[in-house]
């Protein structure tokens, strides 16, 4: 095994991780299961928050409007 190059910019970075993806590819099952289970949080936070469907729309539009973060309803269109 050759010695593993210390990374200097970020494509050093992802150069040595899609070498250990290609090597190792336990690294990338646990890659995936964490990104499954941040994206299961995140779902259930925002469908807590806003509801489902049409509602969900019309409900986070609401919330953005409200902070300024955009400036327009669907009525507005």
């Amino acid at each position: 095994m050759k010695p593993t190059k210390i990374p200097l910019t970020d494509l050093d970075y992802v150069c040595i991780y899609s070498e250990k993806l290609k090597n190792d590819s336990s690294t990338f099952k646990q890659q995936k299961i964490f990104i499954e289970s941040q994206y299961k949080g995140s779902s259930s936070l925002f469908r807590q928050s806003f509801g489902k469907g049409n509602t969900f729309k019309i409900n986070a539009r609401k919330y953005l409007k409200e902070r300024n973060i955009i400036w327009y309803l669907n009525s507005d269109l």
